[in-house]
């Protein structure tokens, strides 16, 4: 038997057993690093100076910071470029493979869903096949509406602290857990609080949820 949730035109089927939602990027794939080299591939820079992209992203001409709009529009190119520069987090295809052996595995990505298929190809091309589902919706509503009222435990993973925030919030008894795969960035990082739990690595995150989960 198996419970089915419709969002936009994704469809997701879940079997009576543990979900595991994961973000994609920073998570999944890297993000940081790939994306400061399309910048500098196109005469900006990524700066890891806080927590941040807006602020941080300068000109390699005169260093001037990228407005809001512009870094809107440099992430939308390299979204549509993603093919061309990701790659996945290291060790999570073998962990992920594992996981899936004792529960669902879903991705869910905050990118804008028109560029759903290029990102499904990346994932493919990685031998990464779990469902996934392209929104920029708040993270929380949907991952209760995914999970629904299944009685099985549900694992979250991800990179920010209000995404995060957000699921414990609209499924209390979720487990989650923050994870970033770009060093310097997630040692500036904001603690993500009481009741998440911080990985190192996929090696790690695979290790808590089997705790988690008395596997």
């Amino acid at each position: 038997m198996t419970t089915r949730a419709t969002l936009g035109h994704k469809n997701v089927a879940l079997g009576n057993r543990a979900l595991i939602v994961c973000d994609v990027d920073e998570v999944v794939l890297e993000f940081v690093t790939p994306f400061n080299a399309f910048l500098k591939a196109n005469g900006y820079e990524l700066l890891p100076r806080s927590f941040s992209l807006t602020g941080n992203i300068v000109s390699l001409d005169d260093r001037s910071e990228a407005a809001s709009d512009k870094v809107s529009d440099l992430l939308d190119w390299f979204f549509a470029e993603q093919l061309d520069w990701q790659k996945p987090a290291g060790g999570v295809d073998t962990a992920l493979s594992n996981l899936s052996q004792l529960a669902d595995i879903v991705f869910l990505t905050a990118m804008p869903p028109h560029h759903y298929d290029v990102r499904r190809a990346l994932l493919d091309r990685h031998d990464l096949p779990y469902p996934l589902i392209a929104t920029m919706e708040e993270k929380g509503p949907l991952i209760s509406e995914i999970h629904a009222h299944r009685n099985h435990p549900l694992i979250f993973i991800d990179d920010m602290i209000y995404n995060l925030h957000s699921v414990k919030k609209h499924v209390p008894d979720a487990y989650t857990i923050s994870y970033m795969s770009n060093d310097h960035f997630r040692a500036m990082a904001p603690h993500p609080g009481d009741g998440v739990v911080q990985a190192r690595d996929w090696p790690d995150i695979e290790q808590i949820i089997h705790r988690h989960m008395g596997t």
